[in-house]
């Protein structure tokens, strides 16, 4: 095994993902740590010119082939592991994204590897990779040590500065044959279906009011429309909303919505679970109303206020319309 942290490079339509960034800031204070290089691999089909734009790894193994032109969980695993089991890193770092969660469980069956999912963290401690995960809504943080040859850990995105991850550089460039199963995958890519939009754009706005599952049901959305347009704000939302069809998709903020950089991000009944933090944790100003004073938004809250919602939100109301 050598002491190589190895970063599984994301990219879709040509552009690498802000959590890639990240996972190579992370992957060099590790790689620095264990005195080993910073290696990213990077799978797809004419995309060798994104190793470019990885000048922080000493290396980028490149895949290339035209089954792994677009993602494909079956191919994608299939390469990644035959590069793993090759060249015997220390650790790979995969984002706990939707394309990063099948990549790291079929890289743990395939190189018969440990993984360690939902960390929010990687650090040295001794000579040994420790890593913390944030189990209930980031009520529980675990540690998890790996004591064997290698292992792999899927991070959340936003547990790193993407900045750190962008510096200028040569990386050496090394071209990897790409596995002859990947001729006749059994799974096939057919197309890319993006959501529509049409229901307004949150990531222009300049204020947001955005709701959780502790507005309790969707009868009071419009007692939170209420206040957002007393404020001259738009309405949005984490995760749980969307998926009880309260407020549509082009609403949610979150690692399976969108990023948001406002001025003024009120934050009412959100728990703060990683995946909602990620979309918003970059807003000039962030208040937080919730009932449950170890909530984890509070965290990233500059101000926070526990008490209940519901009497909280027609005081402000009342407030900003004077």
């Amino acid at each position: 095994m050598s002491q190589d942290i190895f970063v599984v490079a994301e990219h879709i339509k040509g552009k690498l993902a802000e959590v890639t960034f990240e996972l190579l800031g992370k992957g060099k204070e590790l790689a620095n740590a264990k005195g080993g290089n910073l290696v990213a691999v990077l799978l797809g089909n004419g995309v060798k010119n994104l190793a470019s734009e990885m000048g922080i790894a000493n290396q980028v193994i490149v895949v290339e082939h035209a089954n792994l032109e677009n993602f494909n969980p079956e191919t994608y695993g299939t390469a990644l592991a035959e590069v793993v089991k090759a060249k015997s890193p220390a650790v790979t770092l995969v984002a706990n994204s939707s394309m990063g969660m099948d990549l790291a469980a079929a890289l743990s069956v395939k190189a018969n590897l440990p993984l360690v999912a939902y960390a929010i963290d990687v650090k040295m401690e001794s000579s040994s990779l420790v890593a913390i995960s944030q189990l209930y809504g980031g009520k529980l943080n675990i540690e998890s040590q790996f004591s064997g040859a290698g292992g792999i850990i899927s991070l959340l995105a936003g547990s790193s500065s993407a900045d750190k991850g962008r510096v200028a550089g040569s990386p050496a460039i090394e071209a990897f044959a790409a596995p002859t199963g990947l001729a006749s995958p059994k799974v096939r890519f057919k197309k890319l279906i993006e959501p529509e939009g049409g229901d307004g754009d949150i990531t222009t706005q300049d204020i947001l009011v955005s709701v959780g599952r502790g507005i309790q049901n969707v009868d009071n959305i419009p007692q939170m429309q209420e206040l957002a347009e007393a404020l001259g704000a738009a309405l949005s939302c984490s995760r749980p909303i969307v998926d009880g069809k309260w407020l549509p998709k082009t609403r949610q903020v979150g690692k399976s919505g969108v990023k948001v950089k406002p001025k003024f991000y009120l934050a009412i009944g959100i728990s703060g679970a990683p995946e909602h933090i990620e979309g918003m944790k970059d807003a000039e100003l962030i208040v937080a109303i919730n009932s449950d004073p170890n909530a984890p938004i509070f965290d990233y809250a500059h101000y926070g206020i526990v008490g209940d919602l519901f009497d909280i939100v027609p005081a402000l109301t009342a407030k900003a319309k004077g």
